[in-house]
């Protein structure tokens, strides 16, 4: 109980060094806007859960309870710097972990199904588990640090499924997919560098074999990244491509400042294809190469989210993401808005 008091302590008084060293004040407007914004949508995320401990990521009823909703909306309140088992909003953590948990499978696979969206659902509930670990009490420690290292296990074996050259070094949607693409590869290199993070074993090589793949999403004659190899750059691939590179160690790489300047000529918008997974990458993406890339990406991306934003607090997609669910759009929003907070240790720099 000690130990948990001394964490919650230490998350405190972090909270109020960040919010006054890390460009946030309490006498600017907009950030007390966003603070109220973050708070809004965690009450209406709070309302979610179902009673299993899963949050919908799409759809309505049983069938849509998903590892990766939950997960998400796990780290939209860790984001905010809310932790398991303690606040008001511990317990509804502790349920959402321990579902995810219970819905490993025996391969490591953390996907309550599998099908079309095994990966996706693996490499954001493996990021998950890596962030919560050092917040958890003594009784979950173990558990989430053994089904993460399967975890990490499972991502190994599925980068290594023999590809063509253009595919080599990146994942797709299933563990024994053949091909690859940058919106996968980009929740599994999050997921091993919150897993490194904790002390799982991540080797090099698998991470340089990765970056060479992100690198062959780049156009040639491009400045932004591609979903594909030899497709065309889009605002919310460049913003992956941006974050894959930050999070393996290349810090301001030179395609790095070129996609970051790419960036503030072709802007995220929310008539775009998968504008809130665009607003997440971009946004965290941007904060780690910081300066006058991120002072921009932030202008841009709060007003937009402050002013999409519904009453009751939850944000929802008018274009193709609207498959994808309430939670979702909702919990990305919230974990762009608290990137200054860096609660998350994929958040710091």
């Amino acid at each position: 109980m000690m130990a948990r008091c001394t964490l919650t302590i230490t998350i405190v008084l972090l909270f109020v060094f960040l919010r006054t060293n890390v460009g946030a004040s309490q006498d600017n407007p907009t950030d007390k806007r966003v603070d109220a914004s973050i708070q809004k949508a965690l009450k209406w995320l709070s309302s979610q859960q179902r009673s299993s401990g899963a949050w919908i990521a799409n759809g309505t009823g049983r069938h849509g309870e998903s590892t990766a909703g939950t997960s998400l909306a796990i780290m939209a309140f860790l984001a905010a710097g809310h932790v398991p088992g303690e606040g008001p909003y511990g317990s509804q953590i502790d349920r959402g972990i321990r579902y995810v948990l219970k819905h490993q499978k025996p391969d490591g696979l953390l996907s309550r199904k599998g099908g079309h969206d095994a990966m996706y659902s693996h490499g954001i509930a493996t990021l998950m588990l890596g962030e919560v670990y050092g917040m958890v009490d003594k009784e979950l420690r173990r558990p989430v640090k053994r089904a993460t290292e399967k975890a990490v296990l499972l991502i190994l074996k599925s980068q290594n499924v023999r590809k063509s050259r253009e595919h080599a070094g990146g994942w797709r949607y299933s563990s024994s997919s053949t091909d690859s693409d940058l919106s996968v590869t980009g929740w599994q290199l999050l997921a091993l560098r919150a897993a490194k993070n904790i002390g799982c074993d991540v080797p090099a090589d698998a991470i340089d074999y990765a970056v060479e793949y992100v690198k062959k999403c780049r156009p040639r004659n491009g400045r932004g990244f591609s979903y594909q190899v030899y497709h065309g750059p889009t605002p919310t691939r460049t913003g992956t491509g941006i974050l894959c590179l930050e999070v393996c160690g290349k810090h301001k790489a030179r395609e790095t400042m070129i996609a970051a300047d790419y960036l503030m000529q072709h802007r995220l918008d929310e008539r775009q294809s998968w504008y809130y997974y665009g607003v997440y990458y971009c946004t965290v993406g941007m904060f780690k190469v910081g300066g006058k890339h991120w002072e921009f990406m932030k202008s841009e991306v709060v007003g937009q989210l402050l002013r999409l934003q519904r009453n009751d607090g939850r944000w929802e997609s008018r274009n193709n993401e609207r498959s994808a669910g309430t939670v979702y759009c909702t919990s990305m929003a919230v974990l762009a808005l608290a990137v200054e907070y860096q609660f998350l240790p994929i958040y710091q720099r």
